[in-house]
C-alpha cells in the first residue's frame, strides 16, 4: 500500500479493529506506538522507540509490541546484533525488503522495481512449486556489511 493513500485515520481504524480481533483495546501507548513506527525511515529497536518518547515505561513498550505484533500490525525483525527492530506492517505500508548490516545490526529499507518484483515473484514461485507450497508472501533480507563497518 503507497503510504500516500494511507492516513492516520485509516490506520487508527486499522489497528483499533485488529486489535479487536484479538479480544484488546487500542490504548493511548498503542497509538503512541504506531505514531513511532509510522514516523520512522526504518526499522527501529526498542531503545530507540524510547529515545523518541521518554514518557513510555520500557516494560509497557515491550508488552504492547508483542500485542501489536499478535494483531498483525507489527513485524519484529530479528537481526545479529541481539536487538530487535520493529516496522509496521506491509499491510499498513508497503511492500519492501530489506538490508541488514551483520556486524552492526542496522536495517534499511529498499524498494524493488515492479518488474524486478514481478521477477522474483515468478522465480520464488517455481521453488516453491517445486516442494508443493503455496506462497501466502515473501521476504527478502540482504545480508552483509554496512558501509561504516567496512570502513
Amino acid at each position: 500500500m503507497d503510504m500516500s493513500t494511507v492516513s492516520e485515520i485509516d490506520i487508527d481504524q486499522l489497528a483499533a479493529s485488529q486489535l479487536k480481533s484479538i479480544k484488546q483495546r487500542y490504548t493511548k501507548n498503542r497509538r503512541q506506538l504506531i505514531a513511532i513506527l509510522l514516523e520512522a525511515t526504518k526499522p527501529i529497536t526498542i531503545n530507540q522507540i524510547l529515545e523518541s518518547d521518554s514518557e513510555l515505561a520500557q516494560s509497557s513498550v515491550y508488552r504492547n509490541l508483542a500485542i501489536l505484533e499478535q494483531a498483525g500490525l507489527v513485524v519484529r525483525i530479528i537481526t545479529n546484533d541481539d536487538h530487535a527492530h520493529y516496522e509496521l506492517a506491509e499491510h499498513i505500508l508497503d511492500h519492501h525488503h530489506h538490508i541488514i548490516c551483520s556486524p552492526c545490526g542496522e536495517i534499511l529499507d529498499f524498494h524493488l522495481s515492479a518488474k524486478i518484483e514481478k521477477a522474483l515473484e515468478s522465480s520464488l514461485k517455481k521453488i516453491a512449486d517445486d516442494f508443493g507450497f503455496s506462497i501466502d508472501r515473501h521476504r527478502l533480507d540482504l545480508l552483509g556489511t554496512c558501509g561504516d563497518c567496512i570502513e
